[in-house]
């Protein structure tokens, strides 16, 4: 399997950072190609404290990987920018508001809106991690527009009924949801069971 994996500027590059991850370990997972938004750079660097905004893929996972291969959001012209080109759909972990309104409007003026754009007319399945509190009315709007052309509209809010240990554990367990719902169970996914 191909997946397209985007990060863009919200907040919460962990949650990123632990979905390439699982992808990485993943047999499943041949190849991922990967896009970070300009905003993205700066947030990831901020928050998980990286040396450099160069490389994101490899210092999320901190190490390279022969899966991934990261492309510049301005590279319009990319492969993952045709409908011909072999994936089997598209995550955006986080998804800012600003690309959420891109996507649900069909602008396709940066690889990470275009590629969502052949997805979403490929008909594949895109899946887009908003991350905004509160939301306003032009964002519920957006989501609608979204969700009405295909999209999963998957907010990142993590769970608690499986007691995380710590924020870590928060974003590695949402990232497992994430991969659950595009298909791809992860073995050390909680599962609620129900009370005994």
């Amino acid at each position: 399997m191909n997946l397209t994996v985007a990060i863009t500027g919200a907040s919460g590059s962990v949650f990123n950072q632990e979905l390439l991850r699982a992808l990485d370990a993943d047999p499943r997972i041949q190849h991922i190609d990967f896009i970070a938004s300009q905003s993205a750079l700066r947030v990831a660097a901020e928050e998980l404290e990286l040396s450099s905004r160069n490389d994101l893929a490899e210092k999320l996972l901190g190490a390279p990987s022969s899966k991934i291969r990261q492309h510049h959001d301005a590279d319009i012209g990319a492969s993952i920018a045709s409908g011909s080109y072999p994936s089997a759909g598209m995550i955006v972990l986080p998804c800012s508001m600003g690309t959420l309104a891109s996507i649900a409007n069909g602008l396709a003026q940066s690889l990470i809106e275009r590629a969502a754009d052949v997805t979403l007319k490929e008909r594949r399945p895109l899946v887009l991690c908003v991350r905004e509190t509160p939301f306003n009315k032009i964002h519920l709007r957006n989501m609608t527009l979204a969700a009405d052309a295909g999209a999963t509209i998957f907010p990142v809010i993590p769970s608690f009924y499986n007691r995380p240990i710590d924020s870590t554990e928060m974003a590695k367990q949402f990232a497992y949801r994430v991969l659950a719902h595009f298909g791809l169970p992860q073995p050390d996914a909680y599962v609620w069971k129900g009370e005994a």
